[in-house]
């Protein structure tokens, strides 16, 4: 079997020479150069699995390197070495297609993890972009797009920043960058940040020695040690409260947690992705969230569209959840009609695709098992109403009790238009009266 070749480009050769020695203990052979021409010169010449590259050369810099790798027809991972506490050049090499970083002294145990991790790297981008289409469902140029992104930064240690609206898919993203990516063999770790309280943050994120604190009766592994060699996903990573904010810079920066009173730090080898619905940009505005941070964490970021921004995936959308809801009740698949069809397009979802879940199971507990009619859907009044739907703040309430307010204050205008008629209010709302009766009995507005 061929043994992995690295490409080793430092211009001190007592550096060279520990690398060398460390890979050839992990049997992979090594082929060094002493510059950015000497190693663009074996780059042409040579097949290399990978390139581990300083930044500072004595004819150039390692970004060179990481842009001419991109180019090349089978772009290679590509690491770089930074002086100890330099992150905005190892942010700018990610952003650029590096693999990954590591900081000066070279701790050997954090390199051997980085190249056993970069050497997993094999075939081209795209070899698993069919099956993650039956994951991440929708044919639209945007989900297309989105697909081949995933693609590409499941070969990357950068962090990612997934934007997007509530009920949009960014847990589901985030496992497919997982699954796609070397460390898919180990933990996927999700944590909903918003769900912790406060003054147990940090002992979930980077755990606790025995006794460190009342109710600390064991050592207890935190959500760092847990994802180990594997992916953190933090999800509403916007409520992290600011103490906690610096511990999490430190790990990211220096890859090392300390653990609720433990005296040594620990190394952690995790790939991080965060998410969260709200505008971070705006937060870091109003100093809740560390501006520090945010450019740590939002080295690439991956915005996911609303759904009705694609609403030629609805069809798609919609046979795969009816199929998933009829296998899982033990019924036959069933069939929705054209002007059903039609009305979910037009419907303008600001619960995304979570809410067209929820709209389709209680439409299937609610049809006569012919066809789901528009009537079974029983969509919120926003189709017929100028409501601006993305003016919901989260802070009046639950989506559900926002969706209420509009359906009643529609249903109690149409009844005061038509004097209290409800058959005349029905149609003016363009509803069928049995709909019209079930949105009553469903408000409480019978009376």
């Amino acid at each position: 079997m061929k043994k992995p070749l690295i490409l080793i480009v430092d211009d001190e050769p007592d550096i060279r020479e520990l690398l060398e020695i460390t890979f050839n203990r992990m049997a992979i052979e090594t082929c060094s150069a002493e510059n950015v021409h000497s190693a663009k010169s074996l780059l042409n010449k040579t097949d290399f699995d990978l390139c581990l590259t300083d930044m500072r050369l004595p004819d150039g810099n390692g970004l060179e390197l990481v842009d001419l790798i991109q180019l090349m027809a089978k772009p290679i991972p590509v690491a770089v070495i930074t002086a100890h506490g330099n992150m905005d050049t190892a942010i700018l090499a990610m952003k650029k297609g590096a693999f990954d970083f590591i900081s000066k002294p070279v701790d050997l145990t954090v390199l051997r993890q980085l190249v056993s991790t970069a050497l997993k790297l094999t075939g081209p981008i795209n070899t698993k972009e069919r099956r993650m289409r039956h994951l991440l469902l929708g044919e639209s140029d945007i989900m297309r797009e989105i697909r081949s992104k995933i693609g590409k930064l499941a070969r990357s240690q950068a962090p990612v920043y997934i934007s997007g609206a509530s009920g949009s898919g960014k847990e589901l993203v985030a496992r497919l960058i997982h699954q796609q990516s070397p460390r898919s063999d180990h933990p996927f770790i999700a944590i909903n940040c918003g769900a912790i309280p406060p003054e147990l943050m940090e002992s979930e994120f980077f755990g606790h020695k025995k006794g460190s604190f009342t109710g600390a009766v064991t050592d207890k592994k935190g959500l760092f040690q847990a994802a180990d060699g594997g992916t953190l996903f933090l999800d509403e990573v916007a409520d992290l409260p600011q103490s906690l904010q610096v511990k999490l810079l430190r790990a990211i920066q220096e890859k090392k947690i300390r653990p609720v009173g433990e005296n040594q730090e620990i190394p952690v080898n995790i790939r991080l992705l965060s998410a969260t619905h709200k505008n971070l940009a705006e937060i870091v505005q109003n100093g809740s969230f560390r501006q520090d941070l945010f450019y740590r964490i939002n080295v690439i970021d991956l915005h996911l569209p609303p759904l009705r921004e694609r609403s030629s995936d609805i069809p798609l959308l919609t046979q795969h959840i009816l199929t998933q809801l009829a296998e899982a009740n033990g019924t036959a698949m069933p069939k929705l009609s054209d002007q059903a069809l039609t009305a979910l397009q037009q419907y303008p979802f600001p619960g995304n695709v979570r809410e067209l879940e929820n709209i389709l199971e209680r439409a299937l507990a609610l049809y006569d098992g012919n066809h789901i009619e528009l009537d079974d859907l029983n969509l919120p009044l926003l189709i017929n109403q100028t409501t601006d739907v993305v003016g919901y703040n989260p802070a009046l309430g639950t989506l559900e009790d926002y969706l209420e307010e509009i359906e009643k204050k529609a249903i109690a205008n149409a009844l005061e238009d038509n004097k209290w008629n409800k058959t005349a209010a029905a149609k003016q709302l363009g509803l069928s009266f049995r709909s019209f009766r079930y949105r009553l009995k469903k408000l409480n507005m019978e009376d």
